[in-house]
């Protein structure tokens, strides 16, 4: 529950600092400018909000590991909704209105989780989770975009969670990144946001011919 308030706390700082040009400059996701990254996470924060207050009375049939399907094909763009995201931060045409709304629906997606019971049973995607282990799995999606949003800009500060969103990601691909590897590295390079060196792909070894691990 801590490191999700703490990532998404950061990533919305990290927002809130970016100036109106950095909007148009491109993102790490592909064919996605940081406006429509940014346009994506109040999707996010609403998905949270929703799910929060879904009780289920079911058990967990997913955790914070297997709430992932992971894949090996990366997104096109051509989704119908990601052509959707694209359309909506487009028509914000200001930046200071989607930062607004990113902070007013972010900031209650962080309340809301701060003051969720983290045995709460919710249901979300179909499947029912604990709130802690719904709020343990966005870890990595934070941490994930805050490295897509600062993917060209340098100057703004990276993500606080990477340590733990790598821990996750090693559990739910069944990989060990090497210890040469830092661990926005893995990150990157294991979800396939860069390709790996050559020297990456001879210290990872076998795992290299199964890259990327496309998370959904």
């Amino acid at each position: 529950m801590d490191l999700f308030d703490r990532s998404w706390s950061a990533l919305l700082a990290a927002v809130a600092s970016l100036a109106d040009a950095d909007f148009a400059r491109p993102s790490g996701c592909a064919g996605w400018l940081v406006r429509d990254l940014v346009c994506h996470l109040v999707i996010d924060a609403q998905d949270v909000l929703i799910t929060l207050v879904t009780p289920a009375d079911t058990e967990p049939t997913r955790d914070a590991i297997t709430y992932w399907e992971v894949g090996s094909t990366p997104p096109a763009g051509d989704d119908a909704l990601d052509a959707l995201t694209v359309r909506l931060a487009a028509a914000y045409q200001e930046p200071r209105l989607l930062k607004f709304h990113l902070d007013d629906v972010g900031s209650a997606a962080g309340r809301a989780a701060r003051l969720a019971d983290p045995a709460l049973h919710v249901s979300t995607k179909g499947e029912v989770l604990t709130a802690g282990d719904y709020l343990s799995a966005y870890v990595l999606e934070w941490t994930l975009h805050h490295l897509d949003l600062v993917a060209h800009l340098r100057d703004v500060p990276g993500p606080p969670a990477a340590g733990p969103a790598r821990e996750l990601l090693e559990k739910i691909t069944g990989v060990a990144f090497p210890a040469s590897f830092s661990n926005e590295d893995a990150l990157l390079v294991g979800t396939g946001r860069r390709a790996p060196t050559a020297g990456e792909r001879a210290a990872l070894g076998e795992p290299a011919a199964r890259l990327p691990f496309v998370l959904t």
